[in-house]
């Protein structure tokens, strides 16, 4: 079976919070320019409109996105209000809000709780929407997010919000969120190249109470934002690819699917070529021996 002829389907379904979601989806991050979002040329509009477009013909109905998601031409909420309203009933935009930068770009301090409604407005402006499907606080290394967390959950309260969320935390900040409201899911760094106890944990307790994990930069690994490079388990990866005949970041995005039914992956491009392949991840298996053999280089140099 061909790339090209794979569909998001294929990767399994979720059911976040009542919405039935495939495991694969789609990061709108990367469509506003460079893989650093803020930095480097803007993007193609036409082009990053018609990825948007491919990526739910071929079955995708997960988006994650965020107002802060802007370069010095593009933002990603407007591309998807552009390509893709009025939405399918079955398509599912997930937004976050906590950080936030002013118009120039530059990064702002961490919102304070009583700014968060402002900003859960702006991504409804952008979107086009009159509620958001699903809210992150992505937390900016404040020790307790229940402030921040409870002023989202009176959102929720007063129907803007269907659905809650965080991101970049570790266990205990999952456990403090669960004491205000319901959590459908956690967004952390995950990947192959980026062993991390906590996000493992993390991993561990969302799939024994039914939450999704979402990671973010599981193709880039250690790179993060600037993509993946020269890291110590790339040879591992490389061999598995070989073996299979697609590319490493197929590999990257099918073992972060394997790491449990509860696991969605949200890879992100601009490159439609690219799109194909990532949503083709989600019909890739790992037989067991390749899973160990990337399981131990990964927990070799954790």
């Amino acid at each position: 079976m061909t790339a090209e002829t794979i569909t998001a389907d294929a990767s399994g379904t979720w059911n976040l919070g009542g919405l039935p979601v495939h495991r694969i989806g789609f990061g709108a991050m990367r469509l506003t320019g460079s893989a650093a979002f803020h930095l480097g040329t803007p993007s193609d509009r036409a082009r990053s409109i018609a990825v948007l477009r491919r990526a739910v013909e071929l079955g995708v109905n997960h988006i994650d996105t965020a107002a802060f998601y802007f370069s010095a031409l593009r933002s990603a909420n407007e591309l998807i209000n552009t390509a893709l309203a009025p939405y399918a009933d079955d398509l599912v935009i997930a937004t976050k809000v906590g950080p936030f930068r002013d118009c120039s770009g530059q990064w702002a301090t961490s919102a304070r709780p009583d700014q968060l409604r402002g900003h859960v407005e702006e991504n409804l402006r952008q979107l086009g929407r009159d509620h958001l499907d699903v809210v992150y606080l992505r937390r900016m290394r404040q020790d307790s997010v229940a402030e921040h967390f409870g002023a989202l959950a009176e959102l929720r309260e007063a129907g803007l919000i269907r659905h809650l969320g965080i991101s970049a935390v570790a266990p205990r900040h999952l456990a403090e969120a669960l004491e205000i409201a319901p959590v459908v899911s956690v967004q952390n760094r995950y990947a192959v190249d980026a062993p991390d106890p906590e996000a493992d944990e993390l991993l561990r307790m969302c799939g024994e109470l039914g939450i999704a994990f979402v990671p973010f930069y599981a193709v880039a690994g250690e790179g993060g934002e600037r993509g993946a490079a020269g890291t110590q388990h790339e040879d591992e990866v490389l061999a598995v690819a070989r073996a299979h005949g697609v590319s490493p970041a197929r590999i990257r995005i099918a073992w972060t699917l394997h790491q449990g039914p509860h696991v969605l992956a949200i890879p992100g491009t601009g490159n439609p070529d690219h799109l194909v392949e990532n949503v083709a991840a989600g019909a890739l298996r790992l037989t067991d021996e390749e899973l160990a053999r990337l399981d131990k280089a990964r927990t070799q140099t954790g």
